[in-house]
């Protein structure tokens, strides 16, 4: 399948903004099941700098604001060939060692209802038991819009009992972790069937399964990413995966608008 993204960021300050970089990471990755067809970033009210791999094998796009702007749109376009594994994605590669993905972070640090969650899972859990696992998040945590706060933990996310796909990722991750299984975060796009237009990426976790290498799992939506499915960056929890990270002098109140497109071709 061929699906077609585009996805804008705009940026409206109540001040000129003297000073301001930000770090994208919004272009899919042409790897394993996926391939990028063409992909392009368009920006208004400021220019790239330098574009970049980093640790987990993400593209990263050092954005600059022009002096004293007051707006900056950046539009990031393309299409991308998807073909279905399942979700299976197979051996690991690229820059960072596959060891480093049993490494916890203050958003994946297991705790009393990470422990909770898996205090029945024993051995060496396959497909059909982290399957299980994703279940049980869900009824534990269910997806509800708007319930998170961006630096939510996954003990937070389980404390309050509801959560979005970000909350989802990060619970399982810290499970999988507990388990001794190298898991990581995933961000990308994901074409609905009810829509075309989102104000959000989506996220999920990949897991290091023993005799299939890495293998995914939608947490919130309760299955293994198909060819509705496009990755764009990976990480140890979102803080790796961030669309968006930056930092800026001037422009005290801002206003963001996030507006996505994911059709198929």
């Amino acid at each position: 399948m061929r699906l077609k993204i585009e996805h804008t960021t705009t940026y409206s300050f109540d001040a000129p903004v003297i000073y301001g970089l930000q770090q994208l990471r919004k272009t899919p990755k042409s790897s394993y099941n996926q391939s990028v067809v063409r992909w392009e970033t368009r920006i208004d009210g400021g220019r790239k700098e330098v574009e970049f791999e980093d640790q987990h094998h993400n593209t990263t796009e050092l954005i600059s604001f022009d002096p004293n702007t007051t707006d900056l749109s950046v539009t990031s376009e393309g299409e991308v060939e998807i073909t279905d594994n399942a979700g299976i994605l197979g051996p690991h590669h690229g820059p960072a060692p596959l060891w480093l993905y049993d490494m916890t972070t203050p958003r994946t640090e297991p705790g009393a209802g990470t422990r909770a969650l898996i205090k029945d899972m024993t051995g060496q859990p396959g497909i059909p038991e982290l399957h299980a696992l994703s279940d049980r998040i869900r009824s534990v945590v269910p997806y509800t819009l708007g319930a998170s706060e961006p630096d939510w933990s996954a003990e937070d996310a389980i404390a309050a009992g509801e959560g979005v796909c970000q909350d989802h990722t990060h619970i399982f991750i810290a499970c999988a972790r507990a388990l001794n299984i190298p898991a990581r975060y995933v961000s990308g796009y994901l074409m609905l069937n009810e829509t075309t237009t989102q104000d959000a990426m989506h996220a999920w976790a990949e897991a290091h399964v023993d005799g299939l290498g890495w293998v995914g799992f939608d947490v919130s939506n309760g299955v293994s990413p198909d060819t509705r499915y496009v990755r764009v960056a990976t990480g140890l929890d979102y803080s790796d995966a961030a669309p968006i990270s930056g930092t800026r002098i001037g422009g005290a109140n801002e206003e963001l608008q996030v507006r996505i497109y994911v059709t198929q071709q």
